[in-house]
């Protein structure tokens, strides 16, 4: 069964018609919502025992500051921020300037930190372990001085556990992403043909989602014809699409740094007998899997419902990877849908991919991928293109 809409619940009417209720208030955007999120920062950090943090990540610099342009770090301290950058991006930090500080750095960034937390004498300093290298911090502690080995310490996730539930702007940035990808796709499939390669698919396929705003693509899209579908991570060559062979695009935009991820398998002409087999089953997994989809579930738990589904069809040894990741800023994040991972229940405001494979050596392979928001009442898709086997034949 497909997963469960969401459905508008019918207002109760006030006892007092008099009684007017409060307005709800709107949802932070822009600088406010940038200010709300380096609140939260401080405040966990300070639950972590920090009272300075520095973020090192340069995505977690945009999701604080919505600069993306890398190379610049943010100094959260209790009553100061600080942005590090350089001057190649003097002007696109100009919109920062409302929530932090602009120090310009004309040396290493490895001095700018040091000269900035000596100035600042920070009881004790978060840095983000998972993206500071040990000779990064080994150089800035040397750069500091005696004391600073225990005085700066790495954290336990901060940023992760923040961005891990998406807000109301995230998930229009979201949308979006996954809006131009089925638009790209949609434009491409009429001009699909047996005799293009892999390559030239794929090229196109990227060109059309950066003509409609997307930055860049999530990842190399992966075109795969034929026994080349069995490969999960293949890389596109110049293998040509062919009638009767399987043609499997898994594509994703990025918008504005947030991304979108889907996978669909084709044909030309009747599916060959095997394949269609497999598709089917994979198909019956993802919506079942998808229909599981609700807080409180674990990831493993669900992850489980679409192995157990192909392993009861004889093909569980053919598919090995995860059934799904996180997606946001990162187009491979917490939570994960796998066997492999420690169970974690899922949350409300998480968008996760659901995507069962079936890979067999020197046949092909399909895979098929939607992307959900997690709700109070279960899951909702963000994709809305087919995936029955009589679309996915194309003329």
């Amino acid at each position: 069964m497909p997963p469960k809409a969401e459905t508008p619940t019918a207002a109760k009417p006030a006892p007092d018609s008099r009684a007017k209720a409060a307005p709800e208030k709107p949802a932070p955007t822009g600088t406010d919502l940038y200010r709300a999120r380096i609140k939260r920062v401080r405040s966990l950090a300070a639950a972590a025992g920090f009272d300075h943090f520095l973020v090192t990540n340069p995505k977690d610099v945009g999701y604080l500051t919505g600069f993306l342009g890398g190379d610049s770090y943010l100094l959260i301290g209790p009553r100061a921020v600080t942005i590090i950058s350089d001057f190649r991006y003097r002007e696109e930090l100009e919109p920062v300037a409302p929530l932090a500080r602009i120090h310009m750095r004309t040396g290493p960034i490895g001095d700018a930190v040091a000269e900035l937390l000596l100035a600042a004498e920070p009881e004790r300093c978060g840095f983000q372990g998972a993206s500071m290298t040990v000779a990064e911090r080994d150089g800035l502690v040397k750069r500091l001085g005696k004391g600073w080995g225990t005085k700066f310490a790495p954290d336990a996730g901060v940023l992760a556990s923040m961005r891990i539930v998406k807000d109301a702007e995230e998930m229009k940035l979201i949308r979006r992403a996954i809006q131009i990808q089925e638009e790209a796709l949609t434009a491409l499939l009429p001009t699909l043909a047996p005799g293009q390669t892999e390559l030239e698919v794929a090229a196109r396929l990227e060109a059309e989602m950066k003509t409609r705003g997307s930055s860049a693509p999530g990842f190399q899209t992966i075109v795969a014809v034929g026994a080349n579908a069995a490969l999960p991570h293949y890389r596109p060559g110049k293998t040509k699409l062919a009638a009767g062979k399987v043609l499997l695009i898994d594509w994703g935009a990025i918008y504005k740094g947030y991304h979108g991820d889907m996978t669909r398998a084709f044909t030309f002409g009747p599916w060959p007998d095997r394949i269609e087999e497999i598709y089917r089953i994979v198909l019956d997994a993802q919506l079942a899997a998808a229909e599981a989809l609700a807080p409180g579930r674990t990831t493993r738990e669900i992850d489980s419902v679409a192995r157990d589904y192909i392993t009861q069809r004889g093909y569980g040894e053919f598919f090995g990877h995860g059934l799904g990741h996180g997606l946001g800023l990162d187009g491979h994040e917490d939570p994960r849908l796998s066997h492999m991972t420690a169970p974690t229940p899922l949350e409300v405001g998480q968008v996760v991919t659901v995507e069962p494979g079936v890979y067999l050596p020197g046949v092909g392979g399909v895979r098929i991928e939607d992307d959900y928001l997690i709700t109070e009442r279960g899951a909702v898709n963000l994709c809305t293109l087919p995936k029955d086997p009589a679309w996915a034949m194309l003329a």
